[in-house]
C-alpha cells in the first residue's frame, strides 16, 4: 500500500479574506464553523508523533509537511515555528521533512519572512494575478481589497527565491490569460499552479454566456500554455503543464489534477480530525469527513478508510466513459472533486471540466509532438523540452 507523503497540518480554522469564490467559506460544507479557531499544542504533538510513526512503518526518508488554514499567519510566527519544531523533534533520523507555508500574503511581513526562512520554511503565495484589478475578487471581511497588502508579499518573496515556493491561481475566466500570466511571470516565482475552480456536475463552474459544446477553460490555459512555451529563457514551472507533459512521455503524476498515481495526501484539522482533501468540500457537507482523528487512529487506518480507498484506485476508480478514453492515463479523470453528481452516481463521473481536459491535453501533445519532431543533428536534444520536463515538487 502507497504511504501518505504528504501532510497538510490546518493550524488555524479562520482567514481574514472574504474571497467571493471560496469553497471552504462560501461553500458546501461548514464544519469549519465547529473547529478550534487554532491548533493547541497537544494536538500539534500528537499529529508529530502519528507522522513519526507513519514514517518509521514505511521506511520513509523524505516527507512533505505544509501548514496551512483559514490564514496560518493569523497565528504570527510563534505557533508556526513550535509546530516546525514539534514536527522535527518526533520525526526519527534519517527522514527529512520539507516545511511549507501556503498564505494569501497579507500578514507577511519582513521580520515574519525572516523568522520562517530562518526556520527552513518555504512560502507560496495565492493570487488571481500579480494586479490589483486581477485580484478583485480577493477582499476582506469588510470588501476592502487585499491586493496592497499581498503585493507586499510579493515583492518580499521575489527578492527571496531560496524561501519562494511559488503562486497559486485560481482561473477566472473574465480576466485576460496573456495578461494573468504576464503579471504572476513579473513576480518572479519560481512556479506556477493554475487551479480550476472547484466546481462538479451538481454545483457548475462559472461559465460566460454562450452556446453549449464550447471549453473556456480549456481555451484559457491553451492561451497561457502558448505563451509559456514560446518563452526561450527559463520561465517558471507551470505545474499544470509539467504534469500534463510528463504524463504524455510516460512519467508518473505528481498532481491530482491530472494522471491515475495514488493520492499521497492527507489533512489535519485543528481538532485533530484526519480527514481527505479539501477540495472534496465543495461538493457536499461532510465529504472530506474520515470519522478518524489523531487520538485515535493511525494514519494507516487512515489509508484503509473507503474514501481515502476510492482516491487510489487508478484507472478502476473511475467510470465507463473515462476508461473507454484514449486520454485515460494523462487526464486520469481529472480532480476527484470535480466528478461529483448528487442523485446516486456520486464521483463515478466524468470531471465536469472533462471538455476541457481533453482541449488543453490535446493542444500540449501536439505542440510537443511538433518539437520533437523538428529537424535536428543527431544525438540533439530537443529545444526547450528539457528544462519544461522538470516535475518535481
Amino acid at each position: 500500500m502507497v504511504p501518505f507523503r504528504q501532510f497538510v497540518l490546518k493550524t488555524h480554522s479562520r482567514c481574514n479574506l472574504a474571497c467571493t469564490y471560496c469553497y471552504i467559506y462560501a461553500g458546501q460544507d461548514h464544519s469549519w464553523r465547529d473547529r478550534p479557531l487554532h491548533a493547541p499544542p497537544g494536538t500539534v504533538r500528537q499529529t508529530a508523533l502519528r507522522i513519526a510513526e507513519h514514517v518509521r512503518a514505511h521506511h520513509l526518508d523524505e516527507i512533505r509537511i505544509d501548514l496551512h488554514g483559514g490564514e496560518p499567519l493569523l497565528t504570527g510566527p510563534g505557533p508556526l515555528l513550535d509546530q516546525a519544531a514539534a514536527l522535527r523533534a518526533a520525526l526519527p533520523a534519517g527522514c527529512r521533512a520539507h516545511l511549507g507555508v501556503q498564505t494569501n500574503g497579507t500578514l507577511l511581513t519582513p521580520p515574519t519572512l525572516d523568522t520562517l526562512a530562518g526556520a527552513g520554511f518555504r512560502i507560496g503565495l495565492s493570487l488571481d494575478g500579480g494586479t490589483p484589478g486581477l485580484n478583485r475578487r480577493r477582499v476582506d471581511h469588510a470588501g476592502r481589497a487585499s491586493w496592497p497588502a499581498a503585493s507586499r508579499a510579493a515583492r518580499l518573496l521575489a527578492r527571496r527565491p531560496d524561501v519562494f515556493a511559488g503562486i497559486l491561481c485560481t482561473i477566472d475566466l473574465t480576466s485576460d490569460p496573456a495578461r494573468v500570466y504576464g503579471s504572476l511571470r513579473a513576480l518572479g516565482p519560481p512556479m506556477l499552479d493554475f487551479l480550476l475552480p472547484h466546481a462538479n456536475w451538481t454545483s457548475r463552474p462559472p461559465l460566460p454566456p454562450g452556446p453549449a459544446g464550447r471549453t473556456p477553460y480549456g481555451d484559457w490555459l491553451c492561451t497561457v500554455f502558448d505563451l509559456w512555451w514560446a518563452e526561450r529563457q527559463p520561465a517558471p514551472r507551470v505545474r499544470l503543464f509539467t504534469e500534463i507533459i510528463g504524463l504524455l512521455l510516460g512519467r508518473p503524476s505528481t498532481s491530482e489534477a491530472v494522471g491515475l498515481s495514488p493520492v499521497v495526501a492527507l489533512i489535519v484539522d485543528t481538532d485533530g480530525a484526519i480527514e481527505q482533501v479539501d477540495s472534496l468540500k465543495s461538493a457536499y457537507e461532510g465529504a472530506a469527513t474520515t470519522g478518524l482523528d489523531v487520538f485515535r487512529n493511525s494514519f494507516d487506518e487512515a489509508l484503509g478508510h473507503p474514501g481515502m480507498a476510492a482516491r487510489r484506485l487508478g484507472a478502476d476508480g473511475l467510470c465507463a466513459r473515462c476508461r473507454a478514453c484514449a486520454l485515460m492515463t494523462v487526464c486520469g479523470g481529472g480532480n476527484y472533486a470535480h466528478r461529483y453528481r448528487a442523485g446516486g452516481s456520486g464521483f463515478r463521473n466524468p470531471s465536469v471540466y472533462c471538455a476541457d481536459l481533453e482541449r488543453v491535453i490535446r493542444h500540449i501533445a501536439a505542440r510537443l509532438h511538433a518539437e520533437l519532431r523538428v529537424d535536428r543533428p543527431p544525438g540533439a536534444a530537443p529545444a526547450n523540452v528539457n528544462w519544461r520536463t522538470e516535475y518535481k515538487t
